[in-house]
């Protein structure tokens, strides 16, 4: 994700023109002076899992549920 760092005191900035930006995926942070105020970033809507698509890679060991040895 990008990120655009505008000051308050410096711009004057419409927040139209700051909409196509976040909507690719820019985050902007507005300051004053070093410190931080606020964020503006693009919300990002989660996909749904899919299963079986790294069918193989993972594995669990046969024991995998036995209780662990007393002296572990």
């Amino acid at each position: 994700m990008l990120t655009k760092i505008i000051n308050i005191q410096e711009t004057q900035t419409n927040i139209n023109d700051l909409l196509p930006m976040v909507l690719e995926g820019t985050e902007i942070i507005f300051t004053k002076g070093t410190i931080q105020l606020a964020r503006l970033a693009p919300i990002i809507i989660a996909t749904a899992r899919q299963a079986g698509l790294h069918r193989g890679t993972i594995w669990v060991s046969d024991d995998f549920d036995e209780p662990l040895p007393e002296t572990f």
